[in-house]
Order: C-alpha cells, then sequence, then structure tokens
C-alpha cells in the first residue's frame, strides 16, 4: 500500500501563527473490546481513563539480556554511525537513537511481531495495526539528554500525516527505570486534550527536531495548566517491564546525571484505517524511516 494522496477535514489543527488553544479530543483512546485481546476490561477502561497501562514483566530476565547485547552490538556498528536512521546527541556526538530498527534487527522485527506486544496494540486500536515507527533510544548514565514535554501526535499530525490519534507506542525497558535516571513522564488524561503549537514548520524540520526540539512543542502556559488538571506520573520500574501510551498523551523525560544508562525499545502501532495523508502543517513528509508508508498489517 501507497501514501494516500486525498486531503481530508483537519481536525486537530496546529503549528498556528496566532495564539494557541487547547481542544477537546473527538476521537476515543481506546477503539477495541475486551473480547479482541488480552487486556480485561478493567486494563481496558484504566487506560481509556489515563492513556496508559503499565505491563511489568512482559520480558523475562533472559529476553532483556538478549535485547540490551543487540542495543550494544547496534551502537558499536562503526558502518552504522553513517546511516542517516541513527541519531546522535547534539553535544556529545553519542547516539541518541536508532530509527526504523526493525528493518536493521531480526531480533527486534520479531520483537514487533510477538503477541505479547502485538495483540495488546491490535486491541487498544480496535483493528489491524501496522508500524509507523520503530527505534532503540540510549540515555547513557552522566550525559543522556532529556525530551522536552510534548504529545507524539502533535508532530506525526503536522509532520507525517496521520489524520487521528489512533495509534498507540510500546516502550519496552531494557535497564531498570528509576525516578531519578530519566524516567519518562506522562501526564494521566492528557490525551483528551490536543495542545495546539505555535509557529510554521521549517524545511527539513525532522534533521534538528530529532537532536532538540523547538517548533511542535507546547508552550509552558499550557503544560502548566495540564500538569495541574492532570497530574504527572513516572514509568519506573525493572527491566523488561513495557509501557503502552497512547499518541496524544503529554510526556517527556529529564537528564540523566546518575550513573545507571536508561535504555528502551519503542514501538508505534497506527491502524490501518488511520493511513497516513500529506502533512496537516509541512511542505513534505518526513522521511519513511521516520514515518512509515508502508500500511501493510504486520503478522505473526
Amino acid at each position: 500500500m501507497t501514501l494516500t494522496e486525498s486531503r481530508i477535514e483537519d481536525t486537530y489543527p496546529t503549528r498556528v501563527a496566532g495564539e494557541a488553544k487547547l481542544l477537546e479530543r473527538t476521537d476515543p483512546t481506546v477503539w477495541g473490546t475486551e473480547s479482541d485481546g488480552p487486556m480485561d476490561a478493567a486494563a481496558l477502561a484504566s487506560h481509556d481513563a489515563k492513556g496508559f497501562s503499565i505491563i511489568e514483566g512482559l520480558l523475562s530476565p533472559a529476553e532483556v539480556q538478549g535485547y540490551w547485547q543487540e542495543l550494544v552490538r547496534l551502537s558499536s556498528d562503526e558502518q552504522l554511525k553513517a546511516d542517516e536512521r541513527v541519531i546522535t546527541e547534539k553535544k556529545s556526538g553519542d547516539v541518541r537513537s536508532i530509527f526504523e530498527v526493525h528493518k536493521i534487527s531480526e531480533l527486534i522485527s520479531e520483537l514487533a511481531r510477538d503477541p505479547r506486544v502485538l495483540d495488546r496494540a491490535k486491541q487498544i486500536l480496535g483493528s489491524e495495526v501496522y508500524l509507523h515507527q520503530s527505534r532503540v533510544n540510549y540515555m547513557p548514565g552522566f550525559k543522556g539528554a532529556g525530551f522536552y514535554w510534548h504529545s507524539d501526535f502533535e508532530t506525526w499530525h503536522a509532520e507525517d500525516g496521520m489524520p487521528k490519534p489512533r495509534a498507540v507506542s510500546c516502550s519496552i525497558a531494557l535497564t531498570d527505570n528509576y525516578p531519578f535516571n530519566g524516567g519518562l513522564m506522562v501526564m494521566p488524561g492528557s490525551q483528551r486534550t490536543f495542545v495546539q503549537c505555535v509557529g510554521e514548520t521549517p524545511e527539513d524540520h525532522y534533521k534538528a527536531s530529532l537532536k532538540e526540539q523547538e517548533i511542535g512543542v507546547p508552550s509552558q502556559d499550557d503544560i502548566t495548566k495540564l500538569a495541574a488538571e492532570c497530574g504527572i506520573e513516572q514509568f519506573t520500574g525493572p527491566a523488561g517491564s513495557a509501557l503502552f501510551f497512547d499518541s496524544n498523551i503529554m510526556h517527556g523525560s529529564g537528564s540523566n546525571i546518575t550513573p545507571y544508562p536508561r535504555s528502551n525499545i519503542f514501538l508505534v502501532f497506527n491502524s490501518i484505517e488511520n493511513a497516513l495523508v500529506e502533512p496537516f502543517a509541512a511542505k513534505a513528509p518526513r522521511p519513511t524511516f521516520i514515518g512509515a508508508r508502508d500500511f501493510t498489517p504486520l503478522t505473526r
């Protein structure tokens, strides 16, 4: 399947010239039912309310070790470092992320199709799904830079052409997540509010934004309003835990100045009924290694 060329109504306008607004979300958070997958009714209701679910022990200790060795292998590959899919830290030059990693690593490709992961994504989204994006994130001890508050959907909508927030991300921890080593922070319930951002999208914005995003981030006032309304929770837990979170939830992470590294595998599943169109607030779509345009459903 290829990129849908038709234009559709923009129900989540962003990158505006004037004052940004907080818009009420018009789409569900959970699209499926208890009969569609492994999550029971209570788990689905919690995900619907909070916008995220934590699955402890998704991977066994032996599996964690295997994936950790794979991340070490990838980050040590000198030929791979010249690949456009490898993003380095703005200051240190160390590997920050490797995108489209399911096409680089057979091990991670198999993980995306693992029923423990895939079946939950299909249940939450209520349909067959494809991989919109995959990557591994490295946050080394002492010098791992954080990610400022943002909604992934805002960027995927503006720059990739994702029509609706019918996508879910799965972050699988390969290191222990402590409150003090840059763990992901989320605002529970914030997925129900779409936060407009101010500013025109620069050409080839992804080249700068993947290192440090400045366009497509909410104002401090809007972050303060959401935090007051929703509060802030943090994803902590042992290696092997997984966080499934809505594409529109407000989230971010602090820098890691501890000796303890924090690395994860990040898989983004989008409904095949939410295939990308032309970007809503950019002149051209980002490269396919960031926002895939092959909408073939994932199968086991």
